[in-house]
């Protein structure tokens, strides 16, 4: 497995180039960091997973044309397992590549060769077009987040315990939960969860995110103090501990 290259880790939109093709992802990281992105660029889907399961991710630039895997079928699965904008590139140009890439859910298609300023162009236009829907924390498409008994549904904004007993929420509070049942076991600082729940106009800075997140504890957790679901990563942010289950 190829060890990933990356940019400069900032707080700025995080992209995630899967490409076996070392000049290209060389390009990807160089001319894309260039115009304001974060990016990582990997040789497989190993590395792709690794990279999901540590870090927030906002869009995936993928090769469906992989040495020893099916891009394809990794796409499948990011898909099934997540809302991350995808954008697939590929050197065939068959319509029927472009069709099926479309049908499980890529959100933009590029042909190789392409020029590095093409693709930055339709990155900005997935992410402008994704944006307020990733904001909300309301990725398209997902009627509902459930978790260890719990279920979260999206459409009626209404939490259900174990005990099919429905707990009250706050907007604020429902908004910062749908962000972090969006992104399990990963670890969101205060900013983006700021960012991404909206919860400036309830607050200011960071202390907005620490008192919404004791309110959702103490609906969640059966100890506050020891939590289970909810985990705080001390000097990096937040992080919802337990699996998700997402609900189309």
């Amino acid at each position: 497995m190829s060890m990933p290259v990356s940019a400069p880790s900032t707080m700025l939109a995080h992209v995630l180039a899967v490409d076996d093709d070392p000049t290209i992802r060389e390009v990807m990281v160089d001319y894309l960091a260039q115009h304001d992105f974060r990016v990582t660029a990997v040789a497989d889907g190993r590395a792709m997973q690794a990279v999901l399961a540590q870090d927030v991710v906002d869009l995936v630039v993928l090769d469906l044309k992989l040495q020893a895997e099916d891009g394809m079928a990794l796409a499948r699965r990011l898909r099934e397992e997540s809302a991350i904008p995808i954008i697939m590139v590929t050197g065939r140009r068959e319509e029927a590549d472009r069709v099926m890439g479309l049908e499980l859910g890529a959100d933009d298609y590029l042909t190789k060769p392409f020029s590095p300023r093409e693709l930055l162009a339709r990155i900005r236009a997935v992410l402008r077009r994704r944006r307020p829907e990733m904001q909300q924390g309301r990725p398209e498409g997902i009627r509902a987040y459930r978790f260890d008994g719990w279920e979260l549904n999206l459409n009626t904004r209404r939490l259900l315990n174990p005990d099919r007993q429905t707990v009250a929420l706050s907007n604020g509070e429902f908004s910062l939960l749908v962000v972090l049942l969006g992104a399990p076991n990963r670890i969101l600082s205060r900013d983006q969860l700021l960012d991404m729940s909206r919860l400036h106009s309830d607050d200011v800075y960071n202390r907005s995110v620490n008192t919404q997140i004791l309110r959702l504890r103490r609906k969640l957790e059966t100890s506050a103090a020891n939590p289970t679901y909810i985990r705080t990563e001390r000097g990096a942010g937040y992080m919802f501990g337990v699996p998700v289950e997402i609900v189309y």
